[in-house]
């Protein structure tokens, strides 16, 4: 089974759509796919979550599928979504220097791909 994971470092929701997309078509296609939410694309956390927001839908849906890995502690934490991303559930990832190593990805036999 090919494993993916989408490392979103850009937060442009333009891009990010992409991710969201391509996460859950990859999943719906067999791939073991995760996102990681890091840099600026940490800042949408909050905007993710309203009802109005576009990409709340898609969003909720990786979210149900298992398909976020985490969000960079370091980042959030910067960004002011820390507290947002607790109340989403979401994982916390620190494991290099406060921020998501990719090292742990590769040896798991993961393809990274970033935005």
């Amino acid at each position: 089974m090919k494993k993916t994971v989408l490392f979103v470092f850009n937060g442009d929701p333009m891009c990010f759509i992409h991710v969201l997309l391509n996460a859950l078509d990859m999943s719906a296609k067999g791939c073991q796919t995760g996102i990681v939410v890091e840099g600026s694309a940490t800042s949408l956390i909050p905007e993710l979550a309203k009802k109005d927001n576009p990409l709340m839908g898609l969003w909720k849906k990786v979210k149900e599928e298992g398909l976020v890995e985490g969000v960079c502690r370091a980042c959030s934490k910067k960004m002011g979504t820390l507290e947002e991303a607790r109340a989403q559930n979401l994982t916390l990832l620190d494991d290099m220097n406060g921020h998501p190593g990719m090292a742990g990805y590769l040896n798991r036999g993961y393809e990274i791909i970033t935005f």
